[in-house]
């Protein structure tokens, strides 16, 4: 019998090409005869292109073509959506925002390309563009239900008239505001696209986390069928939701290949990745709780204010993630708004409304277990919530409460002293915090193809994504497990929009729902193979009764012979057998709430003279169901923890009154180096789900993300004593 590959600490699959340099992100890709593509941007944040000179830019060396508003290519504006932008690029003359595309430049080279963007001159009629929060009235606008909704909801206990009221009959309240500058993805690889035209059908080698969609929207924006469109992206070097989206680049490097019948080849600059691919939106929230003098919440309230970008539809909703279903409580109100603004466009990033909401509302637990002279966690442990608040729904599986004792018995949280700036070495205060994790356990329907090879492998193909989290290692283990063979002899196949229709890897999705439909097509593909067995003249188990016939552990079975499936292949003729299949329909959301929980225990010190914040240790238990593989789920949840310390402590983009980011690169966009990141204690607890698939496996790659932002913060104040609500915790807000 095969030892199973599932929740074993084993080398990813795509390791070794992944280290030695073989493996091809999309800018390796080469084309004969390759055009490359340079883009012009607006360099005003509201308004409109008056006039483009391009003539010095038409006549400069190398240069193919040059296309602006005035001379576009024809594309055509999304059909909509919740992720999507709202336009087309060059197709008006409109600024929407400080960066948008006005031009496209191709030349023979890279450098000729750039060189003549740098000569192409626009005059404007500009306008003033909004470009702050704070600069707007709250709540311009509400998002409708069809964009992720609900925006608002409100519950109150029997005999209670408002939220207000509430609050007013709590012994002890709390309001608390917090505000963090927009964020940027900042994945290590830049977004590009490579577009290659044969016999009208289009192949696109380009960044992405859902290959099939990418496809679909492509095809849309150049006016073609869908199937006449291919999108490759084996390897994804991290997305973390801006690769989610289909941004102008592939679309124009399409349309220009199709124009001038050759490959082009479109690399943004950092720069222009920071501008035109999405980030996370301002955000401002307040928090205000409501609990008895025991500690029991009686009032949950969360209000925000957010961006809403002129040319983009994502809804930044923080507190229906989180507020909504952290605690028990009575009344509970969310009042989620968006501003309009003149900014580029928003877009989900690694724990997108959860990690800015749980801030928000982990904070202000932090405050209200201090108001109440107790203990943090106690706090939480004795608002657990066995329901949904407000539905009465239960959940699939939870076991946060596991996450918390364990995560206290690992870190040591009993030692912490509930006094600020109690604890010193030398010249530094010595904090310890915590927080809670919540993030969506759901899947979505997804197919795969599993196959067995002549050779003695096996093949399991899905058109999912991996964007570094390691989707390929779990597709692969699946397989394995499922067919009862080494994983060394199973090849997984990824990030080709010609394979079945895989999950968006997105959501935490990619896990839940990719497992499932592995195991259903390895069960199609062992039938497929018993049916070649006996119904095949050459095979020796030719004339059985299939129900006869067995297969285990890559052998073929029935009538006192045993062979293995290659073995049978060769016998037979056959280079392979293969199916397809998709997974069961997802559990109804009116049965089960599906999440994923999480308990963060934080220690930082602050240099008392300079106000220098360090993490020292971090522990982090997760409850995810099954756990697939050890190595890719620590690798993922010390990623995630590791975003958690860029959100606390560095991470920001400021808008310039011009719409400009004042950070739009990566010398000024500040992300945790190894200095910054102290040996991290990750634990799971391997809990399966049954309800959520057979295996039990549910998504983590977002969820340590969340609250990890709030237990640093939490031990600051416990350190020192302040209270920071405004992120990123510098050290300017720790003197005094």
């Amino acid at each position: 019998m095969t030892l199973s590959p599932v929740g074993r600490d084993l080398d990813r699959v795509d390791a070794r090409p992944k280290v030695t340099g073989r493996a091809r992100y999309a800018a390796d890709y080469q084309a004969r005869g390759k055009a490359y593509g340079y883009l012009v941007q607006a360099t005003i944040g509201k308004g409109t292109v008056r006039a483009m000179d391009t003539t010095a830019a038409a006549k400069a060396p190398g240069v193919v073509a040059v296309y602006t508003p005035f001379n576009p290519l024809k594309l055509y504006a999304p059909a909509g959506g919740p992720i999507v932008e709202n336009y087309a690029p060059l197709q008006d003359t409109r600024v929407r925002y400080r960066g948008q595309i006005i031009g496209l430049v191709i030349a023979e080279t890279f450098e000729q390309a750039r060189y003549a963007a740098g000569l192409v001159t626009a005059t404007y009629d500009a306008q003033e563009p909004r470009t702050s929060l704070s600069a707007e009235s709250p709540g311009t606008t509400a998002p409708p239900s069809d964009r992720g909704g609900p925006a608002r909801s409100t519950v109150l206990a029997s005999g209670v008239d408002s939220i207000e009221d509430a609050l007013r009959s709590s012994d002890v309240t709390v309001s608390t505001t917090v505000t963090q500058p927009a964020q940027s993805h900042a994945a290590m690889e830049p977004h590009a696209a490579l577009a290659i035209w044969h016999e009208g059908h289009l192949t696109i080698h380009t960044g992405t986390q859902a290959p099939l969609i990418h496809a679909q929207s492509i095809a849309a924006r150049i006016g073609v069928e869908p199937d006449r469109v291919r999108v490759v992206n084996p390897y994804v070097g991290g997305g973390f939701g801006s690769k989610a989206p289909t941004w102008s680049e592939p679309v124009l490097a399409a349309a220009a290949a199709r124009e001038l019948k050759r490959p082009v080849k479109l690399v943004l600059t950092r720069e222009q990745v920071f501008v035109l691919t999405g980030h996370r939106s301002a955000l401002t929230q307040r928090v205000r709780l409501g609990a008895s003098a025991d500690g029991t919440l009686k009032v949950v309230a969360h209000e925000s204010d957010a961006e809403d970008p002129a040319v983009s539809a994502w809804p930044m909703l923080p507190a229906q993630g989180t507020s909504t279903l952290l605690y028990k409580t009575e009344n509970l109100a969310i009042d989620q708004r968006l501003v309009e603004l003149d900014v580029p466009p928003v877009c989900a990033m690694r724990g997108p409304g959860e990690s800015p909401g749980a801030f928000a509302v982990e904070t202000a637990m932090d405050e209200l277990a201090d108001k109440l002279g107790m203990d943090p966690l106690e706090l939480r442990r004795k608002n657990y919530a066995v329901t949904v608040p407000g539905t009465g729904l239960r959940w699939s599986g939870k076991h946060l409460d596991e996450c918390y004792r364990v995560g206290a018995e690992r870190f040591g949280w009993s030692r912490r002293n509930a006094r600020p700036r109690s604890h010193r070495e030398g010249d530094w205060l010595i904090g310890m915090g915590m927080a809670t994790a919540i993030y969506g356990g759901g899947r979505i329907p997804a197919q795969a193809r599993v196959g067995f090879e002549a050779d003695g492998t096996a093949t399991v193909g899905t058109a999912t994504a991996d964007l570094g989290t390691g989707a390929r290692t779990v597709i692969a283990v699946t397989a394995a497990d499922a067919l009862g063979i080494p994983l060394q002899r199973v090849t997984a196949d990824l990030g080709d929009s010609a394979l079945p229709p895989g999950a968006m890897a997105a959501g935490s999705l990619a896990t839940a729902s990719s497992v499932p439909a592995v195991q259903a097509a390895a069960r199609a593909a062992v039938t497929a193979l018993i049916d070649q067995a006996v119904g095949n003249e050459r095979s020796p188990f030719h004339g059985l009764d299939k129900n006869d016939v067995t297969y285990s552990d890559g052998r073929i079975s029935g009538g006192g012979r045993s062979v293995t499936f290659r073995r049978l292949l060769q016998t037979i003729g056959l280079p392979r057998v293969q199916a397809t299949a998709a997974s069961s329909a997802p559990p109804p959301p009116d049965q089960y709430a599906l999440n994923s929980f999480g308990a963060h225990f934080c220690e930082v010190k602050v240099h008392r003279l300079t106000g220098e914040p360090r993490v020292t240790r971090f522990t982090t238990v997760i409850d995810a169901g099954r756990i697939m593989s050890a190595r890719t789920t620590r690798s993922q949840i010390s990623g995630a923890v590791i975003f958690g310390i860029g959100h606390a402590l560095l991470e920001a983009n400021p808008m310039e009154e011009s719409g400009r980011f004042a950070a739009g690169n990566l010398a000024d966009y500040l992300v945790p180096v190894n200095a910054d990141i102290p040996d991290l204690d990750v634990h799971y607890l391997d809990r399966p789900d049954p309800v959520v698939s057979e295996l039990g496996a549910r998504g983590l790659g977002e969820l340590p993300s969340v609250g990890a932002a709030a237990a640093i913060g939490n031990a600051v104040h416990n350190a020192t004593g302040i209270r920071v609500r405004d992120l990123p915790i510098t050290l300017d807000k720790l003197l005094g």
